[in-house]
Order: C-alpha cells, then structure tokens, then sequence
C-alpha cells in the first residue's frame, strides 16, 4: 500500500535530477558563444525551442482542447517568465557582473523555494527543515566565497549585474510557484500540451524583442552571416541547450513536480547549482579549490538530509494534506 507513494518518490527525485542537469547548461551559454555574442546564441536558442514547442503542441493537439483559455495563456506566459526572462537574467547577470556574482545568487533558489514551499503548504515542522537548509546555505556559501576577490568589469556595471542576479531569482521564484500551483488543477494527461505551450510562448516573446535586439546592434548574426558553415556551432550549441533545456528539463521538471512536495522540490534545484559550478570548472579546465569543494559537499549532504526527512515523513503519514 506503501510501495507506489515511495516508488513515486523516488522516480520524482530521478526526474528532479535530470531536470536539473539540463537547465545548468544555461550557464555554458557564455563559454561557447564562438564570434557571436550570447544575445546571437539566445536568440537561435529561444526561437528553435519556440518552434519545437509549436511542434510538441501540434502532436499534442487533443490535450490542447482539455485546456481553458486562460490556462492556454499561463503556460505561455510561463514560458516567458521561466525560459526567456530567466535566462536573459542570467546571461545579462553574468555580462554585466562576471562568472560568479549571478551563480551565488542562483544558489540562494533552493533556500528560498524551501521556506515559500513550507510557508504556503505546511508540510513540515520547521525545526525539522533546520539542519538541511543550514547545509544548503553554508554549502552555497562556500562555493560562491570567491566572488568577493573575482574582477568585474571596471566601468561601473557591476551594480547592473547585481540586479539583473536579482532579477533571475524573483523570475525563477515567481515562475516555480506558479508553475506548481497550476499544475495541481490541469488535467492529467494534459502535460505535452503544457510543455509545449510555455516553449511556444518563450518563442514568441523572442520574436517580440528580436526588434529591439537589433535596434541596439546586440546581433553579431547580421555582420558576421547566418551561413551554415560560419554559424554551425551557434545553431548546434542553441539546439541542444534548446533541447535539453526547454524539452528535457520542462517535461522532467513537470513530472517530478507532480510527485514530489514543493519544499523538497525546492531543495532539489540545489542540484542545478552544482551541475552549473562542475560544468563551468570543466570549461575553465581545471579542479574545484579547498572551498569550493567543501561548498558542493555540503550542498550534497543537505539535499540528501531533506530527502531523508521528507521520505520518513511521508512513510509516518498515511493521509496527505489535499
């Protein structure tokens, strides 16, 4: 009787993992931009995933019609707020800021998703949430100890990085909660379309501000050409960070959230985090130092803590709150 709650669990917990794993390559965008800037790599990024979205909705059409107007309106609005706004935070964030300014910032998510999530729908006691989130923030901490001796650019910007930092984290916040609490009245079999519907949104808000992209001469594409065998890598790179990113990490995020309680989901996205921090020391080629090592240690044993509670709290009660 007990089998399927846990079983649920744990393949919502596998699921959070590889969601995870594919929105830290979000934070690979600057390191594979080529002789194009990261506004020529979010542009093709954004609008493949608009159309693959607008693909994912057309094969599934017959969900479409299980969903209201103005569910059909949330999700592309989702899409907006969730892909194309947090990912312009992050990449403007790291611009204006430097490499590390917006990833510590990107650390505080987890803590902050865990209390909203236990604010909103008690689902522990909080001095039971005490210890896990210590781990998590003393881990994120350490991790991110070094953005006070790393340079940033000297003309002053640094201040625009730092609120672009807060821009992605009241996006990913608001995006996170809305996308949880809507998921609770869709339909059931409802979740293409849904997916579908927030890529198709984030497409289209790309091409509602690829006007103004160009008025700035941000582009690189125009100059440099759009060909095949100058612009290969920038359409590769969008495609799979597309893929992986608005595909594999939406649908797996969807389902893991549809089994897994908000505040664990919350501690959850630590791991993207630590899949962003391992993927940038790969790119940069080298090892973590004494500190950051220490961080990703800690941040580890906090999410593993916060399942462990939350496993033993679901195994002790037999009537989930609705």
């Amino acid at each position: 009787m007990t089998v399927k709650p846990h079983s649920n669990l744990i393949a919502g917990l596998a699921l959070a993992v590889v969601a995870t794993l594919s929105w830290a390559l979000n934070f690979i965008a600057p390191y594979v931009t080529g002789a194009y800037t990261i506004y020529d790599l979010m542009i093709v990024r954004f609008l493949i995933a608009g159309t693959l979205g607008l693909g994912v909705v057309l094969l599934y059409r017959a969900q479409l019609r299980l969903l209201r107007r103005d569910q059909v309106l949330l999700a592309a609005g989702l899409g907006v707020i969730g892909y194309l706004g947090y990912s312009a935070c992050i990449a403007a964030g790291i611009i204006f800021g430097g490499p590390v300014l917006t990833p510590a910032f990107i650390g505080m998510v987890p803590v902050l998703l865990a209390l909203l999530g236990n604010a909103t729908t008690k689902t522990l006691q909080w001095r039971k949430l005490a210890i896990p989130l210590v781990f998590l923030t003393v881990g994120l901490l350490l991790s991110n100890l070094g953005a006070i001796h790393q340079p940033v650019a000297s003309d002053g910007s640094w201040l625009m990085g730092l609120l672009f930092s807060i821009g992605a984290v009241l996006l990913w916040l608001a995006f996170s909660w809305l996308n949880q609490r809507a998921l609770l009245t869709l339909p059931p079999h409802a979740a293409g379309a849904w997916t579908g519907l927030m890529m198709a949104g984030a497409g289209i808000g790309t091409l509602c501000l690829l006007p103004a992209v160009q008025t700035l001469d941000l582009l690189k594409l125009p100059s440099l050409g759009f060909g095949v065998s100058v612009a290969g890598d920038l359409y590769l790179w969008g495609f799979v960070i597309a893929l992986m990113s608005s595909v594999v990490g939406a649908w797996a995020w969807n389902a893991a959230s549809r089994r897994l309680p908000m505040v664990l989901s919350g501690q959850l996205i630590a791991l993207e985090s630590l899949f962003a921090t391992l993927l940038g020391l790969w790119f940069h080629g080298r090892l973590p130092t004494l500190l950051e090592m220490s961080g990703l240690a800690a941040v580890l044993v906090g999410v593993i803590m916060g399942v462990r509670i939350i496993l033993n709290s679901r195994g002790s009660t037999s009537d989930p709150a609705p």
